[in-house]
């Protein structure tokens, strides 16, 4: 379309004109999107009147701060600010909880798919929806209206399956940990069973050294052993990197939550607000039970064995859609199998398996939300008595003082004389669920004497030190993890310090120490020096065990005992991992014992040859293996040696690092570079007006050609986190944008 100007206009009717030539095709452009998005003009019209009451302001570190009227509103600018700066992340988010991520990624992911339906159905999310309560329905509505206006004024954003967003979607992903409960289903069982393809349990697994260990750190400090006398808490989750964005979220209906967000979920999983703060650790509370059914055949039926009776075997079609090789859309269905104890996801010793697992999509969300909006400890434990917390242990502060350890709030009760820790036998009606524990029956703490709470997923019976809930009062399935050597450290940092404040809580999180090396190396230089002198071993190692018997056990960027130390764990661990599971024992155990000093001698020198192969020498200095790398916005990151890195001095958290960094070799590298560990990290201090400090893992953005998509990293790597612009005040001279969604951002 092509638009006539009259020559020569006089200067302010040529302005007039032009202003309406540019209205004008902005109009057209925008229906033309708006169309080609599928969107009706009633919708867009609707979307355009909720993005003028939405206010997003970008900080100099491309954070976005949403204020709006209503909270509905917030979640909407939060919802599209999510999507500017990372879509990939939300869509797929979304393709895992509902199953859909075999429409993009092919037959690979028919396994995960199927798992997920097995306990997802979109009929039943839509009947929840229906029937939730009008303000979180609202919540939804906006939370979908958000995404797909973002959609629909970004014509080059492509979804890879979900093009429009539909407001019981959310229920699919309503709690937001790292790793949910339905991840204990294996893969491999659930394809051997249910395609009949006993093979799958041959394919070879990751190495175990590969597997940053289930983490996240949190500390409460209470106001007496506090310079100022206001309490202070420490978040620090452990996940993958770039698996959550930092946004703050506020209204004039009282929401005002800073922190991280799950992405595509619309509430602040870890962060605070003007009083309160909430930490959440992977617990060991046994949540997930599996029940070992005696099916039998009767009449061309299925039936499985409960007590004297038989009952039928429930079974449901799932279709799984998937993209062939070809390209094409295909379908592979299954006849799924279902007891009261829940579906069937293995078999084992001719028994059929079925798990048992929370599945509370609608209170979970409303946890998820309400929490959000506490104001003390009361109100917080209010929110809690929905019981739809099955994963996390939670540290808490506020600025009243108070310090407080939550167990999840969903913890089945049951017969303490059973093991749930293995398959328990489902005829038997005494190994049924017996309800839910009440919210006291679980450890739990509030202003323990010590003035500080810890927990590092160890568990909770070194809480607080001597004032930690104790084990004997408890049943067993509480805790299925134990200590941990995070846990020894954290309480060896906690108990020496008084006076703290944000400075030195980072600085004690940051502690170098690593007990587990303080444990493993005295035990392998023994080894050495019980070996005869003519071991050829004595002359090879020497110089190796001269090293390590020097170290204090503390990493470091120019640290060459971290270097030697750690590829020799990591060598020792995948060797005896799995013979120390097989024996139910504590892999740090069997390394410091039944491995044998012949073992971990060997493992050393196995350890030397490989740091002489790829860099030249066993003595290297940390920092010139272990690094962060970010070359692109995928989801799974490729390395290169070739490339630019910065060096990490911490270390996995598998040896005690409280600070985490999960590394290892890649296809192609001879370089440890990282994906998970430390990502989200803040303190927070509860004085008269809450202020934190913050990090994040990379930047906020997952586009390469923004800024702010590795503008935090020298910072990271070093622990620097910078000053959160919480109040309005502290955006100022620190803003780089404000705008409504949907239009051009302003200076």
């Amino acid at each position: 379309m092509h638009t006539r100007i009259p020559k020569n206009p006089c200067p302010k009717t040529h302005r007039r004109q032009l202003l309406r030539l540019l209205l004008a095709a902005a109009l057209l452009a925008y229906g033309l999107v708006a169309s080609a998005q599928g969107a009706a003009p009633a919708e867009q019209a609707r979307w355009q009147r909720q993005a003028q009451a939405i206010t997003i302001t970008r900080d100099d570190w491309g954070i976005a701060h949403v204020h709006s009227r209503t909270d509905a509103d917030a979640v909407f600018g939060m919802a599209y600010a999510q999507a500017e700066d990372d879509f990939n992340r939300v869509e797929t988010n979304y393709l895992n909880s509902l199953g859909r991520l075999a429409e993009t990624e092919g037959e690979s992911a028919i396994w995960s798919d199927l798992r997920q339906q097995l306990f997802i159905d979109p009929a039943e999310l839509q009947a929840l929806y229906a029937k939730s309560p009008a303000w979180l329905q609202a919540l939804m509505n906006s939370w979908a209206d958000g995404l797909n206006y973002y959609l629909a004024t970004h014509p080059d954003v492509h979804p890879r399956v979900i093009k429009h967003f539909e407001p019981w979607m959310a229920l699919s992903f309503s709690e937001g940990s790292i790793g949910g409960d339905i991840e204990r289903v294996s893969l491999k069982q659930l394809e051997a069973f249910y395609g009949r393809n006993p093979a799958a349990l041959a394919q070879a697994d990751t190495p175990s050294s590969w597997i940053e260990p289930t983490g996240s750190n949190g500390f409460a400090i209470a106001p007496k052993l506090t310079a100022d006398g206001h309490a202070l808490l420490w978040i620090n989750p452990h996940t993958s990197f770039f698996f959550r964005s930092e946004l703050q979220m506020s209204s004039d209906e009282g929401l005002d939550a800073y922190g991280a967000v799950t992405w595509g979920q619309f509430f602040i999983y870890q962060g605070f607000n003007q009083h309160i703060g909430w930490m959440h650790t992977s617990t060991g509370a046994d949540v997930v039970d599996e029940f070992a059914e005696t099916i039998v055949h009767k009449g061309g039926q299925l039936f499985y064995r409960y007590g004297k009776e038989l009952r039928p075997v429930t079974t449901r079609t799932i279709r799984v859609a998937y993209r062939a090789k070809d390209g094409r859309m295909a379908t592979r269905a299954f006849e799924a199998h279902f007891t009261h104890h829940g579906p069937i996801v293995r078999e084992a010793g001719g028994k059929w398996i079925a798990i048992a697992l929370m599945n509370k999509p609608m209170e979970a969300l409303e946890q998820s939300w309400l929490r959000t909006k506490a104001s003390d400890y009361a109100s917080y434990l209010k929110v809690a008595e929905l019981k739809a917390n099955s994963s996390n242990n939670t540290i808490f502060a506020d600025d009243k003082g108070e310090i407080a350890y939550l167990h999840p709030q969903f913890i089945p009760r049951r017969d303490n004389r059973f093991d749930y820790t293995k398959p328990v036998d489902g005829s038997d009606a005494a190994t049924d669920w017996q309800g839910l524990h009440k919210l006291d029956e679980a450890p739990h703490l509030l202003n323990p004497p010590n003035g500080w709470i810890m927990n590092t997923n160890n568990w909770p019976y070194s809480a607080a030190g001597a004032f930690s809930p104790k084990q004997a009062d408890y049943p067993r399935y509480m805790d299925t993890f134990g200590e941990n050597p995070r846990g020894i450290h954290a309480t060896r940092v906690l108990d020496r310090v008084r006076d703290f404040s944000k400075a030195s809580l980072i600085t004690a999180a940051f502690d170098s120490y690593l007990p587990a090396f303080a444990r493993l190396v005295p035990v392998l230089v023994h080894d050495y020096d019980m070996l005869p002198d003519n071991d050829p071993r004595k002359g090879r190692l020497a110089g190796q065990v001269a090293l390590l018997r020097s170290w204090d056990y503390r990493w470091g960027i120019a640290s060459m005992p971290t270097t030697l130390a750690v590829f020799w764990g990591d060598m020792l661990w995948d060797k005896v991992h799995a013979e120390a599971e097989s024996e139910d024992q504590s892999v740090y155990d069997y390394m410091a014992g039944d491995a044998g000093a012949r073992t971990r001698l060997d493992t050393l020198a196995e350890a030397s040859d490989r740091l002489e192969q790829d860099f030249g020498s066993w003595g290297v200095p940390w920092g010139e293996v272990n690094r962060y790398q970010r070359n692109d916005g995928a989801i799974v990151q490729k390395f290169d040696d070739a490339k630019p890195s910065i060096p990490v001095p911490f270390v996995s958290s598998r040896w005690g690092s409280l600070a985490s960094f999960g590394a290892h070799r890649w296809p192609g590298t001879k370089k440890y570079y990282g994906t998970s560990g430390n990502s989200f990290v803040a303190v927070v201090e509860f004085g008269p007006k809450v202020s934190a400090r913050a990090i994040t893992a990379g930047g906020e953005s997952g586009h390469p050609g923004s800024k702010h998509f590795n503008d935090e990293a020298e910072r990271y790597t070093t622990g620097n986190l910078r000053t959160v612009y919480f109040w309005p005040e502290q955006l100022k001279g620190h803003t780089e944008r404000v705008y409504h969604p949907g239009e051009q951002a302003t200076e």
